[in-house]
């Protein structure tokens, strides 16, 4: 048995910014009480793992520790008259609850909304003295790797139960604590955030194992730790009336610091990854999931993070280094461990794998490294795996790399198979010529008589005979190779569907697939899936090709703003797309048509001819 004596000299928050600390309320008309949040206030021993052996990176403020899972009974000796919320279960309920409180928070286990076990005006009432003695509480928790505590006699505290699909853990209470100065914001969502990030998070990692999960506001602005949180939005006091209101900017975020914070629980609080070493590991995973939770509580929801189009002014930025940096070489921090891997993630599940695919290989690496302590590669090699997709150029572009995004469409061009219709592919053909532009310098030209105009003696055959006209040789040709062909070859010849060649350049580096809008002449557009494996061969350009029987008039490279792509000047097609009639079989050039035409020139006098004429 080991015993060691300290002491933690807590710190005012606003002073010295931290992980903790204490925050007073004793300004003019203010109570003169605080708040007292405790973390990271015990001696803690390094952890020994099997990827790095012992963990003595020395704590630069950047990236938490990594820690190891214990069990912990902790007493906590505060003033009587406290409201103290920790990691753990309460196991003297009897000792520092009222009959009334021990009722109300027995109630709460069932009730459908949270609801009051101290009311805010019983908690008024205790700012106003001072009680003399103490009490100790007494938390036990289990298979956790931290422990925090709140203290303050200024708390008023509601709860609710949260009912899961999970036999292990049916029950879980969701309980805040709060001054009077965060209302009426706290008591309307903070409670209700971490209900609904327990159901979220359960269906997209594993349900919540743990019997209390609290949301405690005070001086720390958001901090997670084992079953409680530290999150610190609140309303505002009108300067004259005295008014307690809060900005909508204030209510979402809230919401989205709660989810963020409860969220740790599952990143890195049960998956204990190493954010000394990998910042993205937790904090990008969770924020990814904080996204999907947000977007669940509100489709219009403002998020910061994980939109793909969000993170492109970042990945055009100058200083960065890939996610995978060590956390305190890190650059852009939020940027980088936050924004950057939760938009990753949000491309790989809605345009790369699929929901389905994704979320069934992201519940597998949650499921298969809880309470275990993974390194990326176990993320990386549980993603292939479950989803049965090599992922490899996903991994180096978007972890090992500081590329991004910029597709170019380049170029579209229509194609369409000559059919055994002469005539019709030489009509086809002749309008394609006479649609085009013709020379800048012959409509200058334009008055100028020509040789061939001036002197009928130059005009021959080539001048009086279309080059496009079909010959009696190639009619003989064409029914001579249709006798030679199979049933299957000859109706090849009667293919009416167009083909379309889109040439792709890849200016950013960063391969991606290709979400491409088709946009067609009666009006209607589709969107097609080009997979990132069109790039294997070539990673800076590529051309793809597409088979319909209707016209195409527009295409734009990802119109629904799902790859982060960061130049969108580039995304649409805005030159003509130009017809183009194509042989089955390569034709050799015809340098005399005049043979093909049966033509008889008479020695002497090229202007003197006889052709049979064409049927």
């Amino acid at each position: 048995m080991l015993s060691i004596d300290w002491s933690f000299p807590m710190a005012e928050q606003k002073v010295v910014d931290g992980r903790s600390g204490y925050e007073c309320f004793t300004q003019a008309g203010e109570d003169g009480n605080c708040i007292f949040e405790g973390a990271q206030w015990f001696p803690r021993l390094a952890v020994y793992s099997d990827y790095e052996g012992w963990h003595n990176k020395a704590f630069l403020d950047a990236g938490e520790f990594t820690l190891e899972f214990g069990d912990y009974r902790v007493a906590l000796t505060v003033p009587a008259d406290h409201i103290v919320s920790a990691t753990g279960v309460l196991q003297n309920p009897d000792q520092v609850l009222t009959p009334t409180q021990r009722q109300r928070l027995e109630q709460a286990k069932s009730a459908s909304a949270p609801m009051y076990i101290v009311t805010p005006d019983e908690a008024v009432a205790a700012e106003r003295g001072r009680a003399a003695g103490t009490k100790t509480w007494t938390f036990a928790a289990q298979n956790v790797r931290d422990f925090g505590w709140a203290s303050s006699r200024k708390f008023a505290w509601d709860a609710m139960g949260v009912r899961q699909d999970y036999a292990a853990n049916p029950h879980v209470m969701a309980m805040s604590f709060y001054p009077k100065e965060a209302r009426p914001l706290w008591d309307a969502y903070s409670t209700k955030a971490i209900a609904h990030t327990i159901d979220v998070y359960g269906k997209f990692a594993f349900p919540y194992p743990y019997p209390v999960a609290q949301s405690i506001n005070g001086p720390v602005g958001g901090m997670e730790y084992p079953m409680i949180t530290f999150n610190g939005p609140r309303p505002v006091k009108d300067a004259t009336t005295g008014r307690l209101t809060y900005t909508e900017r204030a209510k979402t975020g809230l919401i989205g610091v709660v989810i963020h914070e409860v969220g740790h629980d599952w990143f890195p609080m049960i998956v204990n990854s190493d954010e000394r070493q990998w910042t993205w590991m937790d904090e990008g995973l969770n924020t990814f999931l904080q996204f999907q939770a947000e977007k669940l509580w509100d489709k219009d929801f403002p998020s910061r993070r994980g939109e793909p189009k969000d993170i492109a002014e970042y990945m055009l930025s100058d200083n960065q280094v890939p996610l995978m940096t060590q956390s305190d070489s890190v650059l852009q921090f939020g940027a980088n461990g936050y924004g950057k891997p939760a938009t990753a993630l949000t491309i790989l599940r809605e345009t790369v794998l699929g929901r389905e695919l994704f979320d069934r290989a992201f519940r597998e690496y949650a499921t298969r490294w809880r309470f275990k302590r993974p390194t990326p590669y176990d993320f990386f090699r549980t993603m292939e795996e479950s989803s049965g997709v090599d992922l490899d150029w996903f991994w180096r572009g978007w972890f090992y790399s500081t590329d991004h995004v910029d597709i170019a469409l380049d170029k579209v061009v229509e194609g369409r198979i000559a059919g055994r219709d002469l005539d019709a592919n030489a009509r086809e053909r002749r309008a394609i010529r006479d649609g085009e532009n013709t020379s800048l310098t012959v409509r200058n030209n334009a008055g100028q008589r020509t040789v061939t105009e001036r002197d009928p003696s130059t005009r021959d055959f080539y001048d009086r005979q279309d080059r496009l006209d079909v010959s009696p040789q190639q009619r003989r040709d064409l029914a001579e190779k249709l006798a030679k062909l199979t049933p299957g070859e000859r109706a090849a010849f009667d293919v009416k569907d167009k083909f379309y060649r889109f040439s792709f350049r890849n200016i950013g580096g960063l391969v991606m697939p290709i979400p491409l809008r088709l946009t067609f002449s009666d009006g209607t557009n589709e969107i097609v899936r080009i997979p990132a494996e069109v790039w294997r061969y070539n990673p800076k350009a590529v051309t793809w090709q597409y088979v319909t029987a209707r016209t195409i008039t527009g295409a734009e490279v990802d119109p629904l703003l799902e790859i982060a792509d960061a130049d969108r000047s580039n995304n649409v097609y805005r030159g003509a797309i130009r017809p183009a009639v194509l042989e089955i079989e390569d034709v050799e050039d015809l340098e005399n048509r005049m043979k093909d035409f049966d033509v008889q020139v008479k020695p002497g006098s090229l202007q003197t001819y006889s052709a049979p004429v064409a049927k």
